[in-house]
């Protein structure tokens, strides 16, 4: 009882906390020994941290709405999972954003700079992105941004909520990229991870905020992780990395910056379309 009135002090906190712990646990109990040993890890160690990886925000969501808001919240979180009817253009929002900028980023680097920036087509990527959007937005979207959105402006949350989902890859990115990116991988982490992420958060929950649909915001992350993975370029040396992920995140940053301007901190067509009027009808 003691760490449910807890949690139910600490929303936020504890969900962070807990996602963090069962993520960064799980990348480091597969990856920590071969990091350590200096080995590279094989692709079915890779995706064990995967799955190890997601299930941190998702437990944490799902354990969270429980603790926090009972039975009436879990039924509030798969009401949103479920609503699915909304306007066409916020399906072609959170399915064509962000296809469209990596291609229009990675033909001008093929052509301008590198032949070895061209996209590529990887099927894998489809189901990855799946995966990893519709699991990962049960806590970011799910429970933690309408938390966290109680005390602070749309857009605000929007920006912090990208800077710590962004921070949650630093244990799994540094043990299956630290070596191989050797003084890249920081930079290479920042503009990724950092920059990259906090503006596609900005335009996800821009598409969440004016629909109240956590299906379009799992949508949403689905298509960038897996537009990514499927269209992204063949293996290129760090320093190449580094420059596609950085023109990339100012390209992102440019359409976030868009949707700021028109809709400003709200991040919604009217105030009576917010989240927290979505949130109280859960």
């Amino acid at each position: 009882m003691r760490f449910k009135t807890l949690f139910q002090r600490y929303p936020v906190a504890s969900y962070f906390i807990l996602a963090y712990a069962i993520s960064w646990g799980g990348s480091f109990l597969v990856g920590g020994p071969k990091f350590l040993s200096g080995e590279t890890m094989t692709f079915a160690e890779s995706m064990r941290m995967a799955i190890l990886m997601l299930a941190g925000p998702c437990i944490a969501g799902i354990l969270m709405t429980y603790l926090v808001d009972g039975i009436n919240g879990l039924r509030g979180l798969l009401s949103r999972m479920l609503k699915w009817r909304v306007g066409l253009r916020w399906y072609a929002a959170a399915l064509l954003i962000f296809p469209a900028l990596i291609l229009a980023v990675l033909l001008v680097l093929s052509t301008w700079v590198s032949p070895v920036f061209a996209p590529n087509f990887i099927a894998f990527g489809i189901m990855a992105g799946l995966i990893a959007g519709f699991v990962e937005e049960i806590g970011w979207t799910g429970f933690a941004y309408p938390k966290m959105q109680l005390k602070h402006s749309v857009l605000r949350t929007a920006l912090y909520l990208g800077l710590l989902h962004g921070l949650w890859h630093v244990a799994a990115d540094y043990l299956g990229a630290g070596q191989s990116n050797g003084v890249y991988w920081l930079p290479r982490f920042l503009v990724m991870w950092m920059v990259a992420m906090v503006a596609m958060r900005v335009i996800l929950v821009w598409i969440y905020a004016n629909t109240g649909s956590l299906l379009l915001a799992q949508l949403t992350h689905a298509s960038s992780t897996g537009s990514l993975v499927v269209l992204g370029p063949s293996p290129i040396t760090p320093a190449n990395e580094t420059l596609w992920w950085a023109v990339y995140a100012i390209i992102l940053w440019l359409a976030a910056g868009i949707v700021i301007m028109k809709y400003g901190k709200r991040v919604v067509r009217a105030p009576k379309e917010s989240l927290l009027a979505h949130a109280s009808t859960d």
